[in-house]
């Protein structure tokens, strides 16, 4: 995607259940991870491509595509371009509750990101993979070895869990995160992983065994709420899994159960 990316305009639109709509003009075209689209006007044309680049040889779509599998992600984006008369628009929403992050990358340089947290993204704008630069924090930072990197001069889209809120690094500050709350940080900052003080605080604190460390300069944005914790406490409470009313302070206990269909 070589070149000056598109200057879409937008909105984000809801509180905990986000959407952001794209407003293109004429010719204008905005890239997306499959399947988040929610809504498009008449003249939007919709295409599938074959990894982060639209242009290109067939060898480099391939080898764009592979990359993409190692994240987990989908071989395929789609791409929206405006082919109707005057502005059109397009909606794409968020896969859980949590806050979209319009990032411009322009003023940010490139960006390093969960490898499921981008949601779309101008054309023009590189969504490639970045392996981290030490093989400690690869092993064991919690969402993988492997970042998504958002190179480019335009608008990018990610999309977090819960509350967003950032911090400026000076250069040498260093932040200790939990992996999982840690979302995006410019290719600035350096990041690497450290053990949690002792063996009895790392057992029985809690918080997992690793927290992330990064360091300045740079911008960190943190998310409140990783989806995967959100999907733990989720499936530690389903009556499938052998959950139960834990938390809910009912008096009844496991006659609740029995009396709402829960069962025994």
């Amino acid at each position: 995607m070589a070149g000056k990316a598109h200057e879409i305009e937008y909105e984000v639109r809801g509180d905990d259940m986000q959407f952001v709509e794209i407003i293109l003009d004429p010719g204008e075209t905005v890239v997306s991870e499959a399947g988040a689209m929610m809504f498009m006007d008449q003249g939007i044309e919709m295409q599938s491509v074959m990894g982060a680049n639209k242009e290109g040889g067939l060898m480099g779509k391939l080898f764009s595509a592979g990359k993409r599998m190692l994240t987990g992600e989908s071989l395929f984006l789609t791409t929206f371009t405006n082919q109707g008369q005057g502005k059109q628009r397009v909606g794409f929403a968020a896969p859980y509750p949590g806050k979209i992050i319009p990032m411009d990358l322009s003023q940010y340089g490139p960006m390093l990101c969960q490898k499921d947290s981008y949601l779309c993204s101008a054309m023009g704008i590189d969504v490639n993979i970045a392996f981290t630069k030490r093989f400690g924090a690869g092993l064991f930072g919690g969402e993988g070895f492997i970042l998504q990197k958002l190179s480019g001069d335009g608008l990018s889209f990610v999309h977090a869990g819960g509350m967003i809120h950032y911090y400026d690094l000076a250069p040498g500050q260093q932040m200790r995160v939990d992996t999982g709350c840690l979302v995006a940080f410019q290719e600035s900052v350096s990041y690497d992983i450290q053990m949690v003080g002792s063996i009895k605080t790392a057992l029985f604190g809690g918080e997992g065994l690793f927290l992330a460390v990064v360091t300045g300069p740079g911008r960190v944005f943190l998310q409140s709420l990783p989806f995967s914790r959100l999907a733990s406490r989720i499936y530690a409470a389903a009556p499938q899994t052998g959950g139960r009313r834990q938390g809910e302070g009912s008096i009844l206990g496991g006659l609740g159960n029995l009396l709402d269909g829960d069962g025994l």
